[in-house]
């Protein structure tokens, strides 16, 4: 069984950084693909970031482009999202998730994390 570990979420000001890691136990054929997705209060979940096991391939969401980079030590199985310039509507849940095919619905990944808080405050 593929297990997910997110962390480095926190509060921070508005225009603040974080850098989130997911560590992942391993890569299997259903380790294609590790997502970033995140889940505001009353919202759901949605996906902000993409990357292809041999990290050859990137996908950021249009709004966090710029600011949001996703990137993957092989070395330490772990994939990170470095945030900068953090605003408010960037608050909520993140997620890493592990799935087989290149897509932003969450229908497509088969292992989840656990979840790290990230709060931005004006």
């Amino acid at each position: 069984q593929v297990q997910l570990a997110e962390s480095g979420g926190g509060s921070v000001q508005a225009g603040g950084s974080l850098r989130l890691s997911c560590a992942v136990s391993e890569y299997t054929s259903r380790v294609m693909y590790i997502g970033w997705f995140r889940q505001a209060t009353g919202k759901e979940r949605e996906g902000v970031a993409l990357i292809s096991s041999g990290g050859g391939h990137t996908w950021e969401k249009n709004s966090v482009k710029g600011r949001f980079t996703i990137s993957q030590d092989d070395a330490k199985n772990t994939v990170y999202l470095q945030m900068k310039n953090l605003n408010t509507e960037d608050s909520g849940m993140y997620y890493c998730a592990a799935g087989r095919r290149f897509s932003i619905s969450t229908d497509e990944f088969d292992f989840w994390g656990q979840g790290t808080q990230v709060t931005v405050s004006s």
